[in-house]
């Protein structure tokens, strides 16, 4: 009978102890963003190869290990940009993310910073290698992801354009990388950080009580509701007439066309979303938006595969 009891006993302490280490891995993922990071490694490697790489065989962007290399820092950069910005906002996750906060809380806060040291070395050692000009692109990218953890998250706009700038920092270092400068580039870019700012701005609105409380400045606890609709619907219309630039005006062609023709529609829906603005709408804009950027993603694959054959 004991001889049951025990087993019994260490077959639960297993099974606790399973559930405990994968509790820990989870929550590692999650308080390292790793599927953002999953998700921006995918869109790096689409535009670069079929939007920055206008000359490069597929072969030879393959075996081009410098690229990979740059790519590879930035996913370990990004895993620890995250892991430092949960460290941050630890104490308003709490509220605004309990179920992630609670997952998190398997694994002890020194432990994310122990990673958080590890993936920065290893990505500004693997940089070094490449060239010292990486090397500076990646402190720099480094340094300014812990400064708008620790300061410019709660800074009025700072927080939003630093956030979305950081966001798009690495597809810059490849666009300078490859030297593609051109007006179709460049209006992608703004149609992109204008989406992006907008999505940060909607994300604020469903948290402006807790950011308030935690002394996060946003433009939604600053300003009031009218005016913030307002500078939110200014930008999708801005963003519409990119969308119109980039059809009239530089033969884009292929899924990117009716990608962007389809943009018009859905800044429109946002648009009428916000005016009947409450927080289901608030969320619905924010998934809409949200979704169309990775719609963007799988356009420009397309877009790009088409191109190729």
């Amino acid at each position: 009978m004991n001889s049951e009891k025990e087993s019994f006993q260490q077959k639960n302490y297993i099974q606790k102890s399973l559930f405990y280490r994968l509790s820990q891995f989870v929550g590692f993922l999650l308080g390292a963003r790793f599927f953002v990071a999953v998700l921006l490694t995918f869109a790096l490697y689409v535009s670069t190869f079929f939007l920055f790489n206008q000359e490069e065989s597929f072969r030879k962007f393959v075996f081009d290990f410098r690229v990979h290399g740059i790519i590879f820092c930035t996913v370990l950069s990004i895993l620890a940009g995250g892991i430092i910005n949960q460290f941050y906002d630890f104490e308003k996750d709490h509220i605004v993310k309990p179920f992630r906060t609670r997952i998190q809380s398997f694994i002890k806060q020194k432990y994310f910073l122990y990673a958080y040291l590890a993936l920065t070395v290893i990505s500004l050692g693997i940089a070094s290698f490449i060239s010292y000009r990486v090397l500076i692109f990646f402190v720099v990218y480094q340094f300014f992801m812990w400064f708008y953890s620790h300061k410019l998250s709660r800074i009025l706009i700072l927080n939003n354009f630093t956030f979305v700038s950081l966001t798009l920092y690495p597809f810059f270092g490849m666009m300078v990388y490859y030297q593609t400068f051109s007006r179709k580039v460049f209006l992608m870019a703004i149609f992109i950080f204008l989406i992006l700012l907008c999505i940060d701005i909607v994300k604020d609105t469903l948290t402006k009580s807790v950011d308030k409380a935690f002394g996060y400045t946003t433009i939604p606890n600053y300003f009031k509701s009218k005016n913030t609709k307002i500078i939110l619907i200014s930008l999708l219309i801005v963003t519409m007439a990119v969308s119109m630039k980039l059809i009239v005006k530089t033969g884009i062609e292929g899924f990117m066309f009716y990608y962007f023709t389809g943009g018009l529609f859905v800044m429109i829906v946002c648009v009428y979303l916000l005016l009947n603005s409450s927080r289901h709408t608030k969320f619905l804009t924010l998934n809409i938006l949200r979704l169309w950027v990775f719609i963007g993603i799988l356009a420009m694959l397309l877009n790009g595969i088409e191109g190729k054959l």
